[in-house]
Protein backbone atom coordinates (compact mmCIF):
# COMPACT_ATOMS: atom_id res chain seq x y z
CA UNK A 1 0.00 0.00 0.00
CA UNK A 2 1.26 3.35 -1.02
CA UNK A 3 2.17 5.46 2.44
CA UNK A 4 -0.40 8.14 1.37
CA UNK A 5 -3.36 5.52 0.79
CA UNK A 6 -2.52 4.79 4.85
CA UNK A 7 -5.58 6.55 6.84
CA UNK A 8 -4.30 8.37 9.72
CA UNK A 9 -6.14 7.73 12.89
CA UNK A 10 -10.04 8.92 12.74
CA UNK A 11 -9.88 9.89 9.27
CA UNK A 12 -12.09 7.27 7.89
CA UNK A 13 -15.16 9.41 8.78
CA UNK A 14 -14.29 11.74 5.73
CA UNK A 15 -12.46 9.62 3.35
CA UNK A 16 -12.79 6.38 1.33
CA UNK A 17 -10.52 3.44 0.88
CA UNK A 18 -10.21 0.68 -1.68
CA UNK A 19 -11.32 -2.64 -1.15
CA UNK A 20 -8.11 -4.01 -2.38
CA UNK A 21 -5.82 -1.76 0.35
CA UNK A 22 -7.29 -2.90 3.77
CA UNK A 23 -6.38 -6.50 5.70
CA UNK A 24 -8.44 -9.23 5.94
CA UNK A 25 -8.34 -12.45 8.12
CA UNK A 26 -8.86 -14.35 4.66
CA UNK A 27 -5.05 -13.02 3.87
CA UNK A 28 -3.47 -14.62 7.05
CA UNK A 29 -0.23 -16.35 5.88
CA UNK A 30 0.62 -20.11 6.37
CA UNK A 31 2.73 -18.80 9.28
CA UNK A 32 0.48 -16.94 11.15
CA UNK A 33 -2.10 -19.67 10.64
CA UNK A 34 0.45 -21.83 12.55
CA UNK A 35 1.19 -19.23 15.13
CA UNK A 36 -2.82 -19.77 16.13
CA UNK A 37 -2.93 -23.51 15.45
CA UNK A 38 -0.18 -23.53 17.86
CA UNK A 39 -2.66 -21.79 20.42
CA UNK A 40 -5.23 -23.74 19.77
CA UNK A 41 -3.33 -26.67 20.53
CA UNK A 42 -1.84 -25.43 23.43
CA UNK A 43 -5.56 -24.19 24.89
CA UNK A 44 -6.93 -27.56 23.92
CA UNK A 45 -4.07 -29.75 25.80
CA UNK A 46 -3.31 -27.64 28.64
CA UNK A 47 -6.14 -24.85 29.91
CA UNK A 48 -9.61 -26.60 28.75
CA UNK A 49 -9.16 -29.71 30.07
CA UNK A 50 -8.37 -27.84 33.56
CA UNK A 51 -10.53 -25.06 34.03
CA UNK A 52 -12.11 -25.83 36.48
CA UNK A 53 -8.64 -26.35 38.51
CA UNK A 54 -7.76 -23.15 37.21
CA UNK A 55 -10.89 -21.27 38.27
CA UNK A 56 -10.28 -22.86 41.63
CA UNK A 57 -6.79 -21.57 42.07
CA UNK A 58 -4.68 -24.48 42.57
CA UNK A 59 -1.47 -23.13 44.13
CA UNK A 60 1.13 -22.62 41.54
CA UNK A 61 -0.99 -23.95 38.65
CA UNK A 62 -1.35 -20.30 36.27
CA UNK A 63 2.10 -19.96 37.12
CA UNK A 64 3.16 -22.98 35.58
CA UNK A 65 1.17 -22.73 32.55
CA UNK A 66 2.24 -19.34 31.78
CA UNK A 67 5.82 -20.73 31.97
CA UNK A 68 4.91 -23.69 29.13
CA UNK A 69 3.26 -20.92 27.06
CA UNK A 70 6.68 -19.45 27.01
CA UNK A 71 8.37 -23.08 26.33
CA UNK A 72 6.62 -22.89 22.91
CA UNK A 73 7.48 -19.65 22.64
CA UNK A 74 4.23 -17.86 22.77
CA UNK A 75 4.71 -15.06 24.86
CA UNK A 76 7.98 -13.71 22.97
CA UNK A 77 5.85 -13.77 20.09
CA UNK A 78 5.99 -9.30 20.34
CA UNK A 79 9.35 -9.61 21.93
CA UNK A 80 12.06 -8.69 19.59
CA UNK A 81 14.47 -11.57 18.39
CA UNK A 82 17.55 -9.74 20.51
CA UNK A 83 15.72 -10.92 23.69
CA UNK A 84 14.51 -14.14 22.89
CA UNK A 85 11.17 -13.64 21.23
CA UNK A 86 10.31 -13.50 17.75
CA UNK A 87 9.49 -9.89 16.42
CA UNK A 88 5.97 -10.75 15.25
CA UNK A 89 3.78 -7.92 13.17
CA UNK A 90 1.14 -6.10 14.98
CA UNK A 91 -1.60 -8.56 13.05
CA UNK A 92 0.42 -11.53 14.43
CA UNK A 93 0.33 -10.41 17.92
CA UNK A 94 -3.44 -9.89 17.75
CA UNK A 95 -4.69 -13.36 15.80
CA UNK A 96 -2.60 -14.87 18.94
CA UNK A 97 -4.33 -12.95 21.09
CA UNK A 98 -7.88 -13.93 19.39
CA UNK A 99 -6.66 -17.32 19.78
CA UNK A 100 -5.85 -17.09 23.13
CA UNK A 101 -8.99 -15.13 24.10
CA UNK A 102 -10.99 -18.43 24.25
CA UNK A 103 -9.13 -19.26 27.47
CA UNK A 104 -11.15 -17.47 30.34
CA UNK A 105 -9.09 -16.79 32.97
CA UNK A 106 -5.88 -17.74 31.38
CA UNK A 107 -6.11 -15.56 28.71
CA UNK A 108 -6.48 -12.86 31.25
CA UNK A 109 -2.91 -13.84 32.81
CA UNK A 110 -1.52 -14.70 29.39
CA UNK A 111 -2.81 -11.05 28.05
CA UNK A 112 -1.54 -8.99 31.08
CA UNK A 113 1.95 -10.66 30.72
CA UNK A 114 2.44 -10.84 26.95
CA UNK A 115 0.57 -6.96 26.85
CA UNK A 116 0.63 -4.50 29.80
CA UNK A 117 3.12 -6.68 31.34
CA UNK A 118 5.80 -6.60 29.00
CA UNK A 119 5.46 -3.99 26.60
CA UNK A 120 5.86 -0.79 28.51
CA UNK A 121 9.70 -2.46 28.93
CA UNK A 122 9.82 -3.29 24.77
CA UNK A 123 8.65 -0.17 24.19
CA UNK A 124 10.44 2.11 26.62
CA UNK A 125 13.23 0.41 28.45
CA UNK A 126 16.47 0.63 27.90
CA UNK A 127 18.76 -1.57 26.19
CA UNK A 128 20.97 -2.42 29.80
CA UNK A 129 16.95 -3.23 31.10
CA UNK A 130 15.84 -5.23 28.24
CA UNK A 131 18.96 -7.63 28.57
CA UNK A 132 18.29 -7.92 31.66
CA UNK A 133 14.29 -8.50 31.88
CA UNK A 134 13.11 -9.89 29.02
CA UNK A 135 14.64 -13.00 27.85
CA UNK A 136 13.23 -14.11 31.13
CA UNK A 137 9.83 -12.62 30.11
CA UNK A 138 9.98 -14.04 26.57
CA UNK A 139 10.69 -17.52 27.76
CA UNK A 140 8.20 -17.39 30.84
CA UNK A 141 11.02 -18.04 33.41
CA UNK A 142 9.16 -14.81 34.85
CA UNK A 143 5.85 -13.53 35.17
CA UNK A 144 5.16 -9.94 34.41
CA UNK A 145 1.92 -7.72 35.64
CA UNK A 146 1.45 -3.37 35.29
CA UNK A 147 0.62 -1.64 37.99
CA UNK A 148 -1.86 0.78 37.55
CA UNK A 149 -4.80 1.35 39.26
CA UNK A 150 -5.20 2.46 43.54
CA UNK A 151 -7.51 2.44 45.71
CA UNK A 152 -8.90 6.36 44.77
CA UNK A 153 -7.60 6.03 41.51
CA UNK A 154 -9.23 4.27 38.67
CA UNK A 155 -10.54 6.20 35.72
CA UNK A 156 -8.36 8.85 36.65
CA UNK A 157 -5.40 6.97 37.17
CA UNK A 158 -3.09 10.15 37.63
CA UNK A 159 -4.59 10.97 40.42
CA UNK A 160 -2.88 7.75 41.83
CA UNK A 161 -0.58 8.59 45.70
CA UNK A 162 1.98 5.57 44.77
CA UNK A 163 5.19 7.87 45.53
CA UNK A 164 9.17 7.36 45.33
CA UNK A 165 11.68 8.97 46.87
CA UNK A 166 14.94 9.90 45.64
CA UNK A 167 17.46 8.43 48.56
CA UNK A 168 19.94 10.98 49.63
CA UNK A 169 22.98 9.63 47.82
CA UNK A 170 21.30 9.02 44.56
CA UNK A 171 21.23 5.30 44.59
CA UNK A 172 18.11 4.34 44.40
CA UNK A 173 14.08 5.36 45.21
CA UNK A 174 12.33 4.53 47.99
CA UNK A 175 8.56 3.48 46.94
CA UNK A 176 5.76 3.62 49.21
CA UNK A 177 1.91 2.91 47.86
CA UNK A 178 -0.36 0.83 47.52
CA UNK A 179 -1.98 -0.87 43.94
CA UNK A 180 -4.78 -2.41 43.38
CA UNK A 181 -6.95 -5.42 41.27
CA UNK A 182 -3.65 -6.18 39.81
CA UNK A 183 -3.23 -8.98 37.50
CA UNK A 184 -1.01 -11.24 37.60
CA UNK A 185 0.11 -9.80 41.11
CA UNK A 186 0.03 -12.87 42.78
CA UNK A 187 2.68 -14.59 41.23
CA UNK A 188 4.77 -12.15 38.75
CA UNK A 189 7.78 -11.97 39.20
CA UNK A 190 8.81 -8.42 37.46
CA UNK A 191 5.77 -5.42 37.91
CA UNK A 192 6.32 -2.17 36.19
CA UNK A 193 4.85 0.11 38.41
CA UNK A 194 4.01 3.69 38.26
CA UNK A 195 4.61 6.29 40.84
CA UNK A 196 5.49 10.02 41.40
CA UNK A 197 8.28 10.92 42.28
CA UNK A 198 8.90 13.69 44.96
CA UNK A 199 6.46 16.54 44.40
CA UNK A 200 5.77 15.75 40.86
CA UNK A 201 1.99 15.97 39.60
CA UNK A 202 2.73 13.07 36.88
CA UNK A 203 4.08 9.73 37.27
CA UNK A 204 6.97 8.04 36.54
CA UNK A 205 7.41 4.57 35.83
CA UNK A 206 9.15 1.65 37.72
CA UNK A 207 10.56 -1.63 37.04
CA UNK A 208 10.25 -3.44 40.74
CA UNK A 209 11.24 -6.89 41.48
CA UNK A 210 8.69 -8.85 43.40
CA UNK A 211 10.65 -10.68 45.88
CA UNK A 212 12.33 -7.07 47.14
CA UNK A 213 12.08 -6.40 50.54
CA UNK A 214 8.47 -4.36 51.37
CA UNK A 215 6.85 -5.61 48.19
CA UNK A 216 3.67 -7.27 50.05
CA UNK A 217 1.24 -9.11 48.44
CA UNK A 218 -2.10 -9.33 49.58
CA UNK A 219 -4.64 -12.50 49.37
CA UNK A 220 -6.30 -13.16 45.83
CA UNK A 221 -9.64 -11.40 45.45
CA UNK A 222 -12.60 -13.29 45.08
CA UNK A 223 -14.12 -12.37 41.54
CA UNK A 224 -17.37 -12.92 39.60
CA UNK A 225 -15.96 -14.13 36.94
CA UNK A 226 -11.90 -14.68 35.27
CA UNK A 227 -11.79 -16.52 38.68
CA UNK A 228 -8.85 -18.44 37.82
CA UNK A 229 -6.87 -14.98 37.11
CA UNK A 230 -4.38 -13.65 39.89
CA UNK A 231 -6.03 -10.49 41.08
CA UNK A 232 -4.20 -8.80 44.17
CA UNK A 233 -3.75 -5.33 46.12
CA UNK A 234 -0.16 -4.33 46.35
CA UNK A 235 1.77 -2.79 48.92
CA UNK A 236 5.33 -1.51 48.42
CA UNK A 237 6.58 0.01 51.97
CA UNK A 238 10.13 1.61 51.40
CA UNK A 239 10.98 -0.76 48.74
CA UNK A 240 14.54 -0.09 47.42
CA UNK A 241 14.42 0.52 43.55
CA UNK A 242 17.64 1.18 41.84
CA UNK A 243 17.53 4.53 40.20
CA UNK A 244 18.26 2.25 36.99
CA UNK A 245 15.36 0.44 37.16
CA UNK A 246 13.64 3.64 36.36
CA UNK A 247 11.76 3.67 32.68
CA UNK A 248 12.35 6.22 30.46
CA UNK A 249 12.76 9.55 32.42
CA UNK A 250 11.04 11.24 35.36
CA UNK A 251 7.42 12.18 34.66
CA UNK A 252 7.14 10.22 31.25
CA UNK A 253 4.94 7.58 32.98
CA UNK A 254 1.17 8.68 32.62
CA UNK A 255 2.60 8.76 28.79
CA UNK A 256 4.06 5.78 28.91
CA UNK A 257 0.38 4.21 30.90
CA UNK A 258 -1.96 5.98 28.74
CA UNK A 259 0.28 4.75 25.42
CA UNK A 260 0.20 1.60 26.63
CA UNK A 261 -3.74 1.27 27.45
CA UNK A 262 -4.67 2.39 23.66
CA UNK A 263 -2.46 -1.01 22.61
CA UNK A 264 -4.12 -2.79 25.73
CA UNK A 265 -7.62 -1.70 23.83
CA UNK A 266 -7.56 -2.88 20.87
CA UNK A 267 -5.55 -6.37 21.83
CA UNK A 268 -9.04 -6.31 24.11
CA UNK A 269 -10.90 -6.62 20.76
CA UNK A 270 -8.74 -9.57 19.24
CA UNK A 271 -9.05 -10.90 22.47
CA UNK A 272 -12.74 -11.22 22.58
CA UNK A 273 -13.13 -12.47 18.94
CA UNK A 274 -11.07 -16.22 20.21
CA UNK A 275 -14.30 -16.40 23.09
CA UNK A 276 -16.71 -15.49 21.32
CA UNK A 277 -16.10 -17.93 18.61
CA UNK A 278 -15.78 -20.66 20.75
CA UNK A 279 -18.85 -19.90 22.75
CA UNK A 280 -20.92 -19.48 18.87
CA UNK A 281 -19.54 -22.98 18.81
CA UNK A 282 -20.58 -24.25 21.85
CA UNK A 283 -24.51 -23.27 21.41
CA UNK A 284 -24.67 -24.46 18.00
CA UNK A 285 -23.57 -27.93 19.09
CA UNK A 286 -26.01 -27.82 22.00
CA UNK A 287 -28.86 -26.55 19.89
CA UNK A 288 -28.24 -29.63 17.61
CA UNK A 289 -28.31 -31.89 20.87
CA UNK A 290 -31.43 -30.28 22.57
CA UNK A 291 -34.32 -31.67 21.64
CA UNK A 292 -38.11 -30.19 21.90
CA UNK A 293 -41.38 -30.62 20.03
CA UNK A 294 -40.03 -33.74 18.57
CA UNK A 295 -36.76 -31.73 17.07
CA UNK A 296 -33.81 -30.37 17.33
CA UNK A 297 -33.95 -27.07 18.74
CA UNK A 298 -31.79 -25.76 16.35
CA UNK A 299 -34.66 -26.10 13.51
CA UNK A 300 -36.55 -23.02 15.25
CA UNK A 301 -36.33 -19.80 13.42
CA UNK A 302 -35.78 -18.20 17.08
CA UNK A 303 -32.63 -19.87 17.73
CA UNK A 304 -31.48 -19.50 14.13
CA UNK A 305 -32.09 -15.80 14.44
CA UNK A 306 -29.95 -15.71 17.71
CA UNK A 307 -27.23 -18.02 16.41
CA UNK A 308 -26.78 -15.89 13.16
CA UNK A 309 -27.08 -12.14 15.29
CA UNK A 310 -24.21 -13.72 17.56
CA UNK A 311 -22.00 -14.56 14.32
CA UNK A 312 -22.96 -11.36 12.39
CA UNK A 313 -21.13 -9.28 15.30
CA UNK A 314 -18.54 -11.05 15.55
CA UNK A 315 -17.57 -11.11 11.82
CA UNK A 316 -17.96 -7.47 11.81
CA UNK A 317 -15.86 -7.11 14.93
CA UNK A 318 -13.32 -9.27 13.32
CA UNK A 319 -13.55 -7.47 10.16
CA UNK A 320 -12.68 -3.85 11.93
CA UNK A 321 -10.28 -5.27 14.25
CA UNK A 322 -7.82 -6.74 11.64
CA UNK A 323 -8.18 -3.86 9.38
CA UNK A 324 -7.05 -1.71 12.01
CA UNK A 325 -4.05 -3.70 12.97
CA UNK A 326 -2.59 -3.86 9.54
CA UNK A 327 -2.77 0.12 9.74
CA UNK A 328 -1.16 -0.39 12.58
CA UNK A 329 1.97 -1.92 10.58
CA UNK A 330 1.69 -0.38 7.79
CA UNK A 331 2.24 3.14 10.09
CA UNK A 332 4.65 1.70 11.61
CA UNK A 333 6.70 0.46 8.78
CA UNK A 334 6.52 4.73 7.37
CA UNK A 335 7.67 5.75 10.60
CA UNK A 336 11.00 3.84 10.70
CA UNK A 337 11.63 4.18 6.80
CA UNK A 338 11.49 8.24 8.03
CA UNK A 339 14.17 6.99 10.75
CA UNK A 340 12.18 6.74 14.06
CA UNK A 341 13.41 3.63 15.97
CA UNK A 342 11.21 0.10 16.10
CA UNK A 343 10.05 0.81 19.47
CA UNK A 344 9.13 4.91 19.08
CA UNK A 345 7.20 3.51 15.64
CA UNK A 346 5.88 0.96 17.07
CA UNK A 347 4.09 2.82 19.82
CA UNK A 348 3.14 6.09 17.91
CA UNK A 349 1.51 3.91 15.67
CA UNK A 350 -0.68 2.43 18.09
CA UNK A 351 -0.97 6.02 19.60
CA UNK A 352 -2.18 7.31 16.26
CA UNK A 353 -5.37 5.36 16.31
CA UNK A 354 -6.66 5.88 19.41
CA UNK A 355 -9.94 6.19 18.22
CA UNK A 356 -9.89 3.07 16.49
CA UNK A 357 -8.40 1.42 19.26
CA UNK A 358 -10.86 2.04 22.09
CA UNK A 359 -13.80 1.78 19.25
CA UNK A 360 -12.54 -1.56 19.21
CA UNK A 361 -12.32 -1.95 22.97
CA UNK A 362 -15.93 -1.15 23.35
CA UNK A 363 -17.13 -2.76 20.27
CA UNK A 364 -15.90 -5.71 20.91
CA UNK A 365 -16.73 -6.03 24.62
CA UNK A 366 -20.28 -5.46 23.69
CA UNK A 367 -20.53 -8.10 20.85
CA UNK A 368 -18.84 -10.77 23.06
CA UNK A 369 -21.63 -9.84 26.29
CA UNK A 370 -24.06 -10.24 23.70
CA UNK A 371 -22.80 -13.69 22.22
CA UNK A 372 -22.54 -14.76 25.38
CA UNK A 373 -25.84 -13.74 26.71
CA UNK A 374 -27.95 -15.30 24.19
CA UNK A 375 -25.36 -18.27 24.09
CA UNK A 376 -27.13 -18.81 27.85
CA UNK A 377 -30.41 -18.08 25.85
CA UNK A 378 -30.12 -20.74 23.57
CA UNK A 379 -28.80 -23.56 26.15
CA UNK A 380 -32.54 -22.47 27.88
CA UNK A 381 -32.27 -24.12 31.64
CA UNK A 382 -29.15 -25.78 31.48
CA UNK A 383 -27.21 -22.42 30.80
CA UNK A 384 -27.62 -21.05 34.32
CA UNK A 385 -26.16 -24.27 35.37
CA UNK A 386 -22.82 -23.97 36.69
CA UNK A 387 -22.21 -27.75 34.91
CA UNK A 388 -22.93 -25.91 31.19
CA UNK A 389 -19.82 -24.20 29.85
CA UNK A 390 -21.54 -20.99 28.77
CA UNK A 391 -22.02 -20.26 32.29
CA UNK A 392 -18.38 -19.42 32.65
CA UNK A 393 -18.13 -17.66 29.65
CA UNK A 394 -20.72 -15.37 30.21
CA UNK A 395 -19.49 -14.53 34.15
CA UNK A 396 -16.20 -14.44 32.92
CA UNK A 397 -17.39 -11.65 29.48
CA UNK A 398 -18.51 -9.28 31.98
CA UNK A 399 -14.87 -7.71 33.28
CA UNK A 400 -14.02 -6.97 29.31
CA UNK A 401 -16.35 -3.47 29.52
CA UNK A 402 -14.49 -2.54 32.48
CA UNK A 403 -11.04 -3.57 31.41
CA UNK A 404 -8.85 -1.34 30.43
CA UNK A 405 -10.82 2.05 30.66
CA UNK A 406 -14.77 1.41 31.23
CA UNK A 407 -16.83 1.56 28.04
CA UNK A 408 -17.89 4.74 29.56
CA UNK A 409 -14.73 6.31 29.25
CA UNK A 410 -13.85 4.92 25.91
CA UNK A 411 -17.07 6.01 24.68
CA UNK A 412 -15.91 10.00 25.71
CA UNK A 413 -12.57 9.46 24.96
CA UNK A 414 -13.88 8.51 21.08
CA UNK A 415 -15.68 11.33 20.22
CA UNK A 416 -13.43 14.40 22.35
CA UNK A 417 -10.53 13.01 20.17
CA UNK A 418 -12.19 13.04 17.15
CA UNK A 419 -13.51 16.25 17.70
CA UNK A 420 -9.78 17.91 19.10
CA UNK A 421 -8.33 15.33 16.18
CA UNK A 422 -10.08 16.47 13.50
CA UNK A 423 -9.08 19.53 12.38
CA UNK A 424 -4.98 18.64 12.83
CA UNK A 425 -6.14 15.38 9.61
CA UNK A 426 -7.65 18.05 7.67
CA UNK A 427 -11.45 17.62 8.57
CA UNK A 428 -13.38 21.14 9.42
CA UNK A 429 -16.61 19.98 10.96
CA UNK A 430 -18.07 23.61 10.96
CA UNK A 431 -17.31 23.92 6.85
CA UNK A 432 -18.71 20.18 6.60
CA UNK A 433 -21.65 20.97 8.61
CA UNK A 434 -22.72 23.90 6.81
CA UNK A 435 -21.68 22.40 3.49
CA UNK A 436 -24.84 19.61 4.55
CA UNK A 437 -26.88 22.08 5.43
CA UNK A 438 -26.54 23.64 2.40
CA UNK A 439 -27.66 21.04 0.48
CA UNK A 440 -30.60 19.22 2.48
CA UNK A 441 -33.10 20.33 0.28
CA UNK A 442 -31.00 17.83 -2.18
CA UNK A 443 -30.56 14.81 -0.11
CA UNK A 444 -33.20 12.19 -0.89
CA UNK A 445 -32.56 8.35 -0.76
CA UNK A 446 -29.98 7.58 -3.18
CA UNK A 447 -30.93 5.51 -5.88
CA UNK A 448 -28.54 2.57 -6.07
CA UNK A 449 -29.01 -0.34 -8.41
CA UNK A 450 -31.14 -2.86 -6.29
CA UNK A 451 -29.45 -5.91 -8.24
CA UNK A 452 -26.50 -4.77 -6.39
CA UNK A 453 -25.78 -5.48 -2.89
CA UNK A 454 -22.27 -4.11 -2.83
CA UNK A 455 -23.84 -0.40 -4.52
CA UNK A 456 -26.43 -0.44 -1.84
CA UNK A 457 -23.82 -1.15 1.31
CA UNK A 458 -21.26 1.56 -0.39
CA UNK A 459 -24.19 3.94 -0.90
CA UNK A 460 -25.39 3.74 2.64
CA UNK A 461 -21.47 3.30 4.00
CA UNK A 462 -21.26 7.00 2.34
CA UNK A 463 -24.53 8.57 3.62
CA UNK A 464 -23.20 7.22 7.28
CA UNK A 465 -19.54 9.57 6.98
CA UNK A 466 -22.46 12.14 5.83
CA UNK A 467 -24.48 12.01 8.53
CA UNK A 468 -21.07 11.28 11.33
CA UNK A 469 -20.06 14.91 9.80
CA UNK A 470 -23.42 16.62 10.36
CA UNK A 471 -24.04 15.27 13.90
CA UNK A 472 -20.67 16.33 15.22
CA UNK A 473 -21.13 19.88 13.27
CA UNK A 474 -25.27 20.40 14.69
CA UNK A 475 -23.44 19.76 18.27
CA UNK A 476 -20.62 21.68 17.90
CA UNK A 477 -22.76 24.55 16.75
CA UNK A 478 -24.64 24.89 19.66
CA UNK A 479 -21.75 23.46 21.91
CA UNK A 480 -18.30 24.98 20.82
CA UNK A 481 -16.56 24.82 23.95
CA UNK A 482 -18.45 23.09 26.98
CA UNK A 483 -18.75 19.91 24.61
CA UNK A 484 -16.75 17.34 27.13
CA UNK A 485 -19.66 18.25 29.81
CA UNK A 486 -22.34 16.69 27.42
CA UNK A 487 -21.24 13.38 27.77
CA UNK A 488 -24.47 11.25 26.90
CA UNK A 489 -24.32 13.32 24.05
CA UNK A 490 -20.59 12.24 23.35
CA UNK A 491 -21.63 8.51 23.90
CA UNK A 492 -24.26 9.09 21.37
CA UNK A 493 -21.78 10.67 18.84
CA UNK A 494 -19.45 7.63 19.49
CA UNK A 495 -22.03 4.91 18.80
CA UNK A 496 -22.17 6.86 15.49
CA UNK A 497 -18.57 6.82 15.11
CA UNK A 498 -18.19 3.21 15.93
CA UNK A 499 -21.28 2.15 13.48
CA UNK A 500 -19.03 4.15 10.51
CA UNK A 501 -15.71 2.16 10.96
CA UNK A 502 -17.64 -1.25 11.28
CA UNK A 503 -20.16 -0.96 8.52
CA UNK A 504 -17.32 0.35 6.11
CA UNK A 505 -15.21 -2.15 7.73
CA UNK A 506 -17.81 -5.26 7.15
CA UNK A 507 -18.30 -3.90 3.54
CA UNK A 508 -14.91 -3.56 2.30
CA UNK A 509 -14.39 -7.25 3.85
CA UNK A 510 -16.58 -8.46 1.68
CA UNK A 511 -15.69 -6.88 -1.57
CA UNK A 512 -12.56 -8.41 -0.92
CA UNK A 513 -13.67 -11.33 -0.54
CA UNK A 514 -15.90 -11.45 -3.46
CA UNK A 515 -12.62 -10.32 -5.45
CA UNK A 516 -11.08 -13.52 -4.29
CA UNK A 517 -14.26 -16.10 -4.72
CA UNK A 518 -16.73 -16.86 -6.84
CA UNK A 519 -20.18 -15.17 -6.64
CA UNK A 520 -21.94 -18.34 -5.01
CA UNK A 521 -18.98 -18.31 -2.25
CA UNK A 522 -19.72 -14.89 -1.31
CA UNK A 523 -23.35 -15.36 -0.49
CA UNK A 524 -23.01 -15.66 3.34
CA UNK A 525 -20.48 -12.83 3.88
CA UNK A 526 -23.32 -10.58 1.60
CA UNK A 527 -25.31 -11.59 4.10
CA UNK A 528 -23.92 -10.67 7.16
CA UNK A 529 -22.93 -7.55 5.74
CA UNK A 530 -26.02 -6.27 4.57
CA UNK A 531 -27.69 -7.13 7.79
CA UNK A 532 -25.33 -5.52 10.16
CA UNK A 533 -26.22 -2.39 7.80
CA UNK A 534 -29.62 -2.73 8.04
CA UNK A 535 -29.63 -3.28 11.64
CA UNK A 536 -27.15 -0.27 12.30
CA UNK A 537 -29.59 2.03 10.23
CA UNK A 538 -31.87 2.12 12.39
CA UNK A 539 -29.47 2.26 15.16
CA UNK A 540 -27.44 5.23 13.59
CA UNK A 541 -30.92 7.32 13.40
CA UNK A 542 -31.70 7.05 16.85
CA UNK A 543 -28.04 8.35 18.13
CA UNK A 544 -28.38 11.11 15.88
CA UNK A 545 -31.77 11.88 16.89
CA UNK A 546 -30.83 11.83 20.58
CA UNK A 547 -27.92 14.50 19.38
CA UNK A 548 -30.14 17.09 17.54
CA UNK A 549 -32.76 16.23 20.16
CA UNK A 550 -30.61 17.45 22.53
CA UNK A 551 -29.56 20.50 20.57
CA UNK A 552 -32.19 22.06 18.60
CA UNK A 553 -35.57 23.39 18.65
CA UNK A 554 -38.33 24.20 16.15
CA UNK A 555 -37.82 24.09 12.46
CA UNK A 556 -34.20 23.20 12.71
CA UNK A 557 -34.78 20.87 13.94
CA UNK A 558 -37.70 19.82 11.66
CA UNK A 559 -34.70 20.27 9.08
CA UNK A 560 -32.37 18.38 10.84
CA UNK A 561 -34.58 15.28 11.69
CA UNK A 562 -35.10 15.31 7.61
CA UNK A 563 -31.79 15.33 7.00
CA UNK A 564 -31.35 12.79 8.96
CA UNK A 565 -33.96 10.15 8.18
CA UNK A 566 -32.50 10.75 4.62
CA UNK A 567 -29.33 9.82 5.44
CA UNK A 568 -30.08 6.86 7.45
CA UNK A 569 -32.76 5.15 4.96
CA UNK A 570 -31.67 1.51 3.63
CA UNK A 571 -33.24 -0.41 1.20
CA UNK A 572 -35.78 -3.44 2.72
CA UNK A 573 -33.92 -6.43 3.30
CA UNK A 574 -35.25 -9.54 3.69
CA UNK A 575 -34.23 -10.45 7.18
CA UNK A 576 -36.25 -13.50 8.15
CA UNK A 577 -34.27 -15.64 4.77
CA UNK A 578 -30.75 -13.72 5.99
CA UNK A 579 -30.45 -15.10 9.30
CA UNK A 580 -31.70 -18.54 8.46
CA UNK A 581 -29.54 -18.49 5.64
CA UNK A 582 -26.53 -17.71 7.85
CA UNK A 583 -27.68 -20.33 10.61
CA UNK A 584 -28.36 -23.31 8.43
CA UNK A 585 -24.80 -22.88 7.27
CA UNK A 586 -23.79 -22.95 11.11
CA UNK A 587 -25.95 -25.83 11.63
CA UNK A 588 -24.52 -27.43 8.50
CA UNK A 589 -20.47 -26.94 9.98
CA UNK A 590 -22.00 -27.38 13.56
CA UNK A 591 -19.16 -24.38 14.62
CA UNK A 592 -18.38 -20.85 13.64
CA UNK A 593 -17.31 -21.17 10.30
CA UNK A 594 -16.80 -17.81 8.77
Amino acid sequence: MDKNNVLKGGEFIIKDVAAEEVFIPENFDEEQQMIAQTCDDFLEAEIFPNLDRIDAQEAGLMRELIQKAGELGLLGISIPEEYDGFGQSFVTSMLASEAMGAGHSFSVAYSAHTGIGSMPLVYYGNEEQKQRYLPKLATGEWAAAYCLTEPNAGSDANSGKTQAILSEDGSHYILNGQKMWITNGGFADLLTVFAKIGNDRVYSAFLVESNWDGVVINPEEKKMGIKGSSTVQLFFNDVKVPVENLIAKQGQGFRIALNILHMGRIKLGAAVLGSAKRTITQSINYARERKQFGTEIANFAAIKFKLAQQTIRTWVTESAVYRISDNIDKTKEELMAEGMDRENAAIEAIAQYAIEDAAMKVFGSETLDYVVDEGVQIFGGMGFSAEMPVDRAYRDSRINRIFEGTNEINRLLISETLIKKGPKVGINFKEEYEKIVSQADSFVAAHVDETDPLKIMRSFVKKAKTLGLYTIGAFLEKNPKGFVEEQEIMSALSDIIMAIYTTESAVLRTEKIMALKSFEETEYHRAMSETYLYDSSFKMKKSAYDIVGSSLKGEELCNALRIIDSLTIYKPINVKENHRFIANKLIEENKYCF
